[in-house]
């Protein structure tokens, strides 16, 4: 698709601009390599035999969980630069974070490799995030390479916003289970051998809030921004939802899909058939007891380079609106009785023809 529509070189601001919020790449911007690293559980999922790497001792070989995610992402991004064919002195710099307190699972996971590093905050959303970054960076010509990661850890996120493992609290039914895993991915500017899609525009998201404050049904927090987002892709890009081959959300699990579908079915936008949620795919609800599905910046990242990529190479889905969704709150804010707002963004990512 993307060599009909692509045939001059970066111009005027205008080119840009679509609409209220998105962007369209004046020239692709390639994802040339990816790599996921989870842990026992999301390698005991339906998804099992398509990660890179998974870890049958969930520390690691850390002390701590904080320092397994640092593993997760220090891993996954070494495997990403690997299959890229390329050394880590060739990425110009890294866009990356987590959902720990002032990102320490990035900063220690990364410190090693020494590329200058943009550390974000987008909570499940920041696959999203690094990659709509990396790619305006790299499409700017700023960058010739830049890797972009995230992670996860059910047992550091539990600890950081919810309870100690040790207290044993039972979960609702609505509650999602925070996937133990990393994504990392290298975009470039030019087209190498094992390319796996192109990136040919982005939706950044806004902060929506509906006034939940169930911090145990993540679904319902971020569905209201991932509709939002979405609703507004199509729009800027002049775009029905048949002109995807398929719409993915990052975190909403269950119990949020069916709030996402209502609340664009109230926008006349019916995107039923061709819809699905990282958090429903990694996990067997059933068979492994995860209630709604799975959630954390690892869920969208780990399965938008195991299994959507894998779609999109071999061209069973051709474009694909890949919205992580995220919802924005700390344990302080939590504590103080204050709302969950939610944010989505939305990247396209198209086959390579």
């Amino acid at each position: 698709m993307y060599d009909q529509e692509y045939g001059g070189a970066p111009g005027k601001r205008a080119m840009f601009a679509r609409g209220r919020q998105s962007v369209r790449f004046p020239a692709p911007v390639f994802l040339e390599s990816s790599a996921s690293v989870v842990g026992k559980k999301e390698g005991e999922g339906p998804l099992g035999e398509l990660f890179d790497a998974v870890g049958e001792d969930d520390l690691f070989g850390g002390n701590t969980w904080e320092e397994a995610e640092s593993c997760l992402q220090r891993d996954a991004l070494h495997l990403a630069v690997q299959k890229a064919g390329l050394n880590t002195t060739d990425i110009r710099c890294l866009f990356a974070g987590d959902l720990l307190g002032q990102g320490i699972a990035t900063s220690f996971g990364l410190l090693q490799y020494e590329i200058p590093l943009f550390g974000l905050y987008g909570a499940c959303s920041t696959c999203g995030l690094a990659l709509s970054l990396g790619a305006m960076a790299v499409c700017g010509g700023f960058a010739d390479h830049v890797g972009c990661v995230t992670s996860s850890h059910f047992c550091s996120a539990e600890k950081e916003f919810r309870f100690p493992l040790g207290y044993g609290n039972q979960r609702p039914l609505s509650a999602t289970w925070t996937v133990t895993g990393s994504g990392a991915f290298i975009l470039g500017s030019s087209r190498r051998e094992g390319a796996r899609a192109i990136l040919t525009g982005i939706t950044p998201g806004r902060i929506v809030d509906y006034g939940i404050r169930d911090s145990l049904n993540m679904g319902a927090c971020m569905a209201p921004a991932a509709a939002d987002t979405i609703a507004c892709n199509l729009r800027d890009f002049g775009r029905a939802p048949e002109d995807y081959d398929q719409i993915v959300t990052g975190d909403l699990g269950s119990v949020g899909r069916q709030a996402l579908l209502d609340l664009l079915a109230e926008r006349g936008i019916d995107i039923s058939q061709r819809h699905t949620d990282c958090g429903i795919e990694i996990y067997d609800a059933k068979r492994q007891d995860t209630h709604a599905g799975g959630s954390g910046c690892g869920c969208s990242a780990a399965v938008l380079s195991a299994y959507i990529l894998k779609k999109i190479e071999e061209g069973s889905w051709r474009r694909v609106l890949f919205v992580p969704t995220g919802a924005l709150l700390s344990k302080t804010s939590y504590n103080e009785g204050r709302n969950v707002p939610g944010i989505a963004h939305g990247v396209v990512l198209e086959h390579i023809g």
